[in-house]
C-alpha cells in the first residue's frame, strides 16, 4: 500500500495517541480491580484469580489477532480493542456489593477476560503499525518501538496512580464510568481523524499461517514468555500486598494512605520502566549495532535481572532490618535492567520478522508475553500466600534463570 511519510507519521501518532488512552485505563482498571478486592477480603490467591482469565484470553486473542489483521486489517483490530475495553468497564459498574464472593471473583474474572482480548488487540495493532510505518533509514525502527513501548509504560504507570487515586477519591463506580467515558470519546476521534497510512485486510489469508516457522522468532518468544513471568510473579499481587501490610492501620484513612503509596510507587515503577525503554536506542548503542550484538545484549541483560530477585528474596528470607527500602530500591534496579531486556525483544521481534508476517508473527511473539503474564500472575498469588515475600521473588529469580538459559540459545534467523 503506497502512502506519503507525511501519512505515514500522522497514521503513527494516531495509533500511539489511541494507545496511550487505552493503557492509562489499563492500568487504572488493575489498581482499581486489585486494591478494591483486597480491601473486600480476598485472599492473594483469589486476587490472583481475578486476573487469570484476563491472561488466559490475551494468549488466545494474539494467537489470533494477528491473523485478524492481517484478514481485516490493523484499524479493524485497533478499534474493536478499544471498544471491548469500554464494554468491560461498563459492564464491572453493574458489580454488586450483595454477591457472594464466589459469584464476584467468577463475574470479574470474565470481564477481566473481555479487557485482555481488548487489550491484546490494540496492543498487536500498535507494535505491527511501527514495522509497516517506520522509514526505511538506519536505526529508525529501533527508535520509532522504543518510542511507543517506552511511552506506553509510562502512560500506563499514570494508570496505576491514576486508578488508586480515583478509588479512594471517588470511589469503585464512579471511576469505571468516567474511564468509560473518557475512552468513548478517544475511540470516536481516532475512528474521525485516523489518516491513510495503515494496510486493510487481504483475503485468503488462512489461520494456520499464523503459527511461526523461524526459529528465531519462536526462540525468542520463549525467552520473552520467562521474561514477563519473571516480572508479574512479584508485580501481580505479591508486592502491592506486601506493601498494604506494612502501610496500612486498617483505618479508613489508613487504607486511602496505602492507596495512595502502593499506586505511586506501581506509578513510578512502570513510568521509570517506559522511560528507560524509551532511551533504549540510546543507552544501548555501542551494544546494537547488529542483530548478533543485540542478542548478547540480551543475554547479558537477562542474566543481570535473575541476581536481583534471588538477592530480595535472600533478603526477606532472613528479614534483613529496613526490607521496605531495600525491596524498592531492588526493585527499581529490576526495572532498570528489565526495561532495557524488554526493548531489546520488542526490537528482536520486528528485526525478525518480514512485512507480509509481521502482524502474525507479533500475535504469536505477544501469545507468549500473554502466557509469561499468565504464569506470573498464578506465582504471584500461590507464592505469596505460600511463603511471603521471600517465596515471590525467590520464584521470580527461578524464571529470569530459565529465560537466561533460552536467551543463550538463540541465534539470528532469516525472515521467513
Amino acid at each position: 500500500m503506497s502512502q506519503t511519510p507525511n501519512n505515514g507519521l500522522k497514521a503513527y501518532i494516531a495509533v500511539t495517541a489511541a494507545y496511550w488512552a487505552f493503557m492509562l485505563t489499563d492500568g487504572a482498571l488493575r489498581m482499581l480491580v486489585l486494591l478494591h478486592f483486597h480491601t473486600l477480603g480476598f485472599s492473594p490467591v483469589q486476587l490472583a484469580y481475578l486476573f487469570v482469565l484476563y491472561e488466559i484470553m490475551g494468549i488466545v486473542t494474539n494467537l489470533s489477532a494477528g491473523w485478524l489483521a492481517a484478514r481485516f486489517g490493523l484499524k479493524s483490530t485497533l478499534y474493536a480493542g478499544l471498544a471491548l475495553q469500554i464494554l468491560a468497564l461498563v459492564a464491572l459498574t453493574q458489580l454488586s456489593p450483595s454477591w457472594s464472593i464466589t459469584a464476584s471473583v467468577a463475574f470479574v474474572m470474565i470481564v477481566q477476560g473481555l479487557s485482555g482480548i481488548a487489550k491484546d488487540l490494540s496492543k498487536m495493532s500498535s507494535k505491527s503499525a511501527v514495522k509497516l510505518l517506520a522509514p526505511d533509514e538506519d536505526g529508525a525502527l529501533f527508535r520509532w518501538v522504543a518510542i511507543l513501548t517506552g511511552s506506553k509504560n509510562a502512560v500506563k504507570g499514570l494508570g496505576f496512580l491514576l486508578g488508586a487515586s480515583l478509588l479512594a477519591l471517588f470511589g469503585f463506580q464512579t471511576s469505571l464510568w468516567t474511564m468509560a467515558l473518557v475512552l468513548s470519546a478517544t475511540l470516536l476521534s481516532t475512528f474521525l481523524l485516523m489518516p491513510p497510512g495503515l494496510p486493510g485486510g487481504i483475503k485468503g489469508i488462512r489461520f494456520s499461517a499464523v503459527l511461526s516457522k523461524n526459529r528465531a522468532i519462536n526462540q525468542l518468544s520463549l525467552a520473552r514468555m520467562f521474561l514477563f513471568g519473571t516480572r508479574d510473579t512479584w508485580f501481580v499481587v505479591g508486592i502491592p500486598i506486601f506493601f498494604y501490610s506494612v502501610l496500612s492501620d486498617g483505618t479508613e484513612a489508613g487504607n486511602r494512605q496505602a492507596f495512595f503509596m502502593i499506586g505511586s510507587f506501581m506509578a513510578l515503577w512502570i513510568i521509570g520502566y517506559g522511560a528507560i525503554q524509551a532511551s533504549a536506542p540510546r543507552l544501548l548503542k555501542n551494544r546494537t549495532g547488529t542483530v548478533d550484538a543485540t542478542i548478547r545484549a540480551a543475554t547479558l541483560l537477562v542474566g543481570v535481572l535473575s541476581i536481583i530477585p534471588a538477592v530480595l528474596a535472600l533478603a526477606a528470607w532472613v528479614e534483613l532490618p529496613g526490607l521496605v527500602p531495600i525491596v524498592v530500591v531492588g526493585l527499581l534496579a529490576f526495572g532498570l535492567v528489565f526495561a532495557l531486556n524488554s526493548a531489546v525483544h520488542s526490537y528482536l521481534i520486528l528485526a525478525f520478522t518480514n512485512t507480509e508476517r509481521v502482524t502474525m508473527d507479533i500475535g504469536f511473539y505477544y501469545m507468549a508475553n500473554a502466557a509469561g503474564r499468565l504464569i506470573g500472575t498464578l506465582l504471584s498469588g500461590l507464592s505469596y500466600q505460600a511463603g511471603g515475600l521471600a517465596a515471590c521473588l525467590g520464584s521470580a529469580a527461578l524464571l529470569a534463570i530459565l529465560g537466561w538459559i533460552v536467551t543463550r540459545g538463540l541465534a539470528p534467523a532469516q525472515n521467513s
